[in-house]
């Protein structure tokens, strides 16, 4: 082939390349430097209480302070709002007022998991088990015979918020019991959305009596009294309580190279993480940046503190009044990336990709122009303008990237809260990190990944 030629097949064919072979060594040590710190995140946040409150932890050791209503307001100031606990917005105010619009990066920071149900403890054939209702889409089969952990609040009667961790660290865990195989003949003839019902995922909570012999429920009595010691809490104060069953595994460094996290959560902490360090490592923006980390994302962003709620637009509602702008008028000059993670090529069960269009580990932050399933239900779809301005963002910030989509067109498909933030008259398109085994207790992303997400979080700050 001649040089000519080659240099026609260079310009004019698209060559994604594994992002190993586009980065230097001085990246790759600020990407093990970033990953670190996005672990402990993981750690520190399995549930969104936990993840709104360490935000905050983080935010305030950044100097934001939180929002009152008709602050004053100059470029450089830094911001922050919780609503109730389960989601949190930060902004820093930039030097063009508001009605250039704000640029925003908006993720979820809820995870698929199991809860407690108002009434869940019961004692059967001298074990106590806890009952439990899950959360988002989970395959339920995943969520038996590994190590799990109750984290979440109980609020007592008189309003008193009783803060609940059991299974952390070297504490005893729980357990969903599975089916041995010698027995599991039929079972295994099921499909696996059907081989472990809802309502057979009990959490397995103790074995031991008290009392005396020919008492009723007394492994359930011995539960619930070693609760009282521990947290003054009786039967009743389930009814007010909100416990959630996460995998007692913290992150980790997977494959020999050390080049993979496996962990519980990275849907979607794995964006909000990178939406919250990037805006904590931009200077004074040109317009005002804005990371929104909501909840209910995985039930479909309802309720009080989903992205359907009020919550982000009386935020933005706020800062725009302390500059006497409207808020509509901010919108129509806004962009938000909605930072959700996308299905990573798995050649493992390669019949329900579509090879040419999916995102793959390593090869960078995956943009997805629309989600949705079935011939785009439920998505944004970002116009052609938006991608390429997103293209140019990226490109022009040294940012690693590809586009896909989630999977062959009729196999399924997936929403983010892209739409949500469309619908507000906000240019939106969705761009994350690629998520092998996705939605269970141990999920699989790569270091490049994220890392290569948090720059371009930060190249959304800055544009």
């Amino acid at each position: 082939m001649t040089d000519e030629m080659k240099a026609k097949r260079e310009k004019l064919f698209s060559s994604p390349k594994n992002g190993y072979d586009l980065v230097d060594q001085a990246a790759l040590d600020a990407m093990e430097t970033y990953c670190e710190s996005y672990k402990q995140y993981l750690d520190n946040g399995k549930t969104e209480r936990e993840c709104a409150a360490y935000t905050v932890e983080l935010a305030q050791a950044q100097g934001y302070v939180p929002y009152q209503r008709d602050m004053s307001l100059k470029p450089g100031d830094k911001v922050y709002r919780v609503n109730r606990g389960k989601s949190v917005m930060l902004a820093k105010i930039g030097r063009q007022d508001l009605s250039h619009g704000a640029q925003i990066v908006a993720c979820h920071i809820d995870s698929p998991r199991l809860d407690f149900k108002p009434h869940p403890l019961y004692e059967d054939s001298d074990f106590a088990y806890g009952k439990t209702h899950y959360y988002g889409g989970i395959r339920k089969y995943q969520w038996v015979a590994i190590p799990l952990e109750l984290r979440g609040v109980v609020v007592l009667r008189d309003g008193t918020v009783v803060k609940v961790v059991l299974g952390q660290g070297s504490e005893p865990k729980f357990v969903i019991t599975d089916l041995l195989p010698h027995l599991g003949a039929e079972q295994g003839k099921k499909p696996l959305n059907e081989a472990i019902p809802g309502e057979n995922l009990n959490i397995l909570m103790g074995s031991r009596p008290l009392g005396e012999e020919g008492d009723s429920d007394r492994v359930k009595l011995r539960v619930l009294d070693m609760l009282h010691e521990k947290y003054g809490i009786c039967e009743d104060d389930f009814t007010s309580a909100e416990l959630e069953v996460v995998p007692a595994f913290n992150a980790t460094d997977l494959g020999l190279d050390r080049s993979l996290i496996g962990a519980y959560g990275h849907d979607d902490r794995v964006c909000g993480y990178a939406a919250l360090k990037g805006l904590f490592d931009i200077d004074v923006p040109e317009k005002t940046a804005v990371c929104m980390l909501a909840d209910k994302e995985e039930v479909g962003s309802m309720g009080v503190t989903g992205m359907q709620s009020a919550f982000f637009d009386t935020f933005m509602e706020d800062l725009c009044q302390s500059q006497g702008v409207s808020l509509r008028v901010c919108y129509e000059s806004s962009f938000c990336l909605s930072s959700d993670v996308t299905a990573a090529y798995d050649p493992n069960f390669a019949e329900v990709y579509e090879k040419r269009n999916e995102s793959r580990v390593n090869y960078g932050l995956g943009i997805c122009k629309y989600t949705g399933a079935r011939g785009k239900g439920g998505s944004s779809d970002a116009d052609a303008e938006t991608v390429a301005y997103v293209r140019r963002v990226l490109d022009n910030a040294g940012v690693v990237w590809q586009i896909g989509e989630m999977g062959k067109i009729d196999a399924g498909g997936g929403g983010t809260v892209a739409q949500y933030m469309a619908n507000r008259n906000i240019t939106t398109i969705d761009a994350g990190v690629p998520v092998l085994s996705m939605h269970s207790p141990f999920e699989t992303v790569g270091k490049l990944d994220c890392y290569m997400n948090y720059l371009g979080c930060m190249a959304v700050y800055n544009a």
